[in-house]
């Protein structure tokens, strides 16, 4: 996707925010939310896929590379390679007891 496209896309998104209508703002607001549910498992896949086909393939990227590669934060990149997902509060604390 280049740069012209996740504009267009963000620019979609505002416009939502200037729909006039209270109403048909949240209507609006509650579709695009429930479309991104399932788009963001997908996403979310995809991401910790090539995640660990960069530290893996021989290229030697570190943690940090492949997140300064990707955009994405240190703590998303260790968190795959831990086996974590969602938020953190579904991460167990270091006294075994889920956060």
């Amino acid at each position: 996707m280049s740069e012209e496209e996740v504009r267009q896309v963000s620019d979609a998104l505002d416009a939502v925010e200037r729909i006039a209508d209270p109403e048909a703002r949240v209507r609006a607001k509650s579709k695009i939310m429930a479309d991104q549910v399932a788009r963001n498992r997908a996403w979310s896949a995809e991401r910790s896929a090539l995640i660990k086909e960069l530290w893996a393939d021989g290229q030697g990227l570190s943690y940090r590379e492949i997140a300064a590669r990707l955009e994405i934060k240190l703590s998303t990149v260790q968190d795959v390679f831990r086996g974590y997902k969602g938020s953190g509060m579904h991460r167990p604390r270091a006294d075994g007891k889920m956060g």
